[in-house]
């Protein structure tokens, strides 16, 4: 069997272009994950000692970058869903961080907004965001930085992700 095997292989390898061995040391594919965890762990302590969490922090940076009409368009912004955002932003509103009103206009739309606390609490997060990104591009050069970009964006590409 093995040698029926070994020579077929050989025969498919004589009709298509003959490729490089496996990749020498780890997939990069664990690498990426691995260290993807790494970095969303250190992210959240940073992030935490500034009192807020990663999902406190995107739905806040939604908030500031954009008047959304909608809880459905903040959970698009944010990436997750409805349901999802209604317990982050229960939680937030629990907090006085945000406040919630019915639209005038819509009154099946509920617009969201930042409180004074909510601001407040964004700009602590914000600095404890940029501070840890100038940590991650320690050591780096911004052509590194760049170039790293145009990799994920085909490591994105390569399994079909936007």
């Amino acid at each position: 069997m093995l040698r029926y095997m070994a020579t077929r292989g050989a025969r498919t390898a004589d009709r298509r272009p003959r490729t490089a061995g496996p990749p020498s040391g780890e997939p990069i594919g664990r690498g990426l994950a691995s260290t993807a965890k790494a970095v969303t762990r250190a992210f959240e302590q940073e992030l935490a000692a500034a009192g807020g969490s990663q999902p406190v922090w995107l739905v806040l940076l939604a908030l500031k970058q954009q008047a959304w009409r909608t809880q459905q368009e903040v959970a698009a912004a944010v990436g997750i869903e409805g349901a999802t955002l209604t317990h982050h932003l229960d939680r937030l509103e629990k907090a006085g961080l945000i406040s919630r009103s019915r639209d005038s206009q819509d009154r099946r739309a509920v617009i969201v907004e930042l409180t004074d606390e909510g601001d407040a609490l964004f700009l602590r997060l914000a600095q404890a965001a940029m501070a840890f990104d100038k940590r991650l591009r320690d050591g780096l050069s911004e052509e590194q930085v760049e170039g790293f970009r145009t990799v994920l964006a085909r490591l994105r590409e390569n399994v079909g992700a936007s």
